[in-house]
This record gives structure tokens, C-alpha cells and sequence, in this order.
């Protein structure tokens, strides 16, 4: 009898918790990415508009158009890929803010394989 009491009360308490969506907030702006490749700290700083990202990543340069598909989602895709494998879309869908960051999680189109990070919004 005790276990049916707890179980309601559980699923109660957990559907209270949600995380934030707060992704409008996060559709213009300058941004910070910092990941880690083979201990080595690597930081990709990018600028945002509701259709440009420009991105700059060691000293480079590079120019994306952005396609909203929802607040939480939208399309990359390079405006002068250097390879073919530039040439694809990468698929972005912020999953939870948190004051001036956000995670996210990240693949080229068509593929299964998705990366996650965490970007902090540097300026309006």
C-alpha cells in the first residue's frame, strides 16, 4: 500500500522539474563555445543574427546562414565551404538555458551521431 502512495508522489515532484526554454533569448548576440580536443582548451567565438552566424575560431573567419525552424532549433549551413564536408548542414536545438548559457546539441543533417556543448552569451 505504501508504494502506491509513493509512486504518485513521485511522479508528481518529478513532473514539476523542467528545464528552462528560454531560447529567444539566445537568437541574437555574441556567444562563447569552449571545448576540450586532446587537452588542449579550444574557444570559438561567434556572432549571431536572426539569419547570419559569423564565427571565429583561431584566427579564422567563417560566414553561416541560419534557418529557424523553431525557438530551440534552427540550420547552419556555411556560405563558402572550402570542402565537401563543409558543404553540409549541421543541425543545432538548444536544450536547456541557464542565465546567460545554454546546452546544445549538434550533427550534420541526415546523420545519427550528435555532439553536446554549452555556450555562454557574452553580449546583446
Amino acid at each position: 500500500m505504501k508504494k502506491l502512495i509513493v509512486l504518485p508522489l513521485l511522479l508528481l515532484v518529478a513532473s514539476c522539474y523542467t528545464k528552462e526554454h528560454n531560447c529567444k533569448d539566445f537568437k541574437t548576440g555574441k556567444f562563447k563555445f569552449e571545448y576540450e580536443v586532446d587537452g588542449v582548451k579550444k574557444t570559438t567565438l561567434f556572432e549571431r543574427n536572426d539569419s547570419i552566424e559569423i564565427e571565429t575560431f583561431e584566427r579564422k573567419i567563417d560566414t553561416a546562414s541560419i534557418r529557424w525552424i523553431s525557438d530551440c532549433e534552427y540550420v547552419l549551413k556555411k556560405l563558402h565551404p572550402k570542402n565537401k564536408a563543409e558543404e553540409q548542414s549541421i543541425g543545432m536545438k538548444i536544450l536547456s538555458t541557464s542565465g546567460d548559457t545554454y546546452t546544445f546539441e549538434f550533427g550534420m543533417i541526415g546523420s545519427d551521431q550528435k555532439q553536446r556543448g554549452t555556450v555562454t552569451k557574452i553580449d546583446n
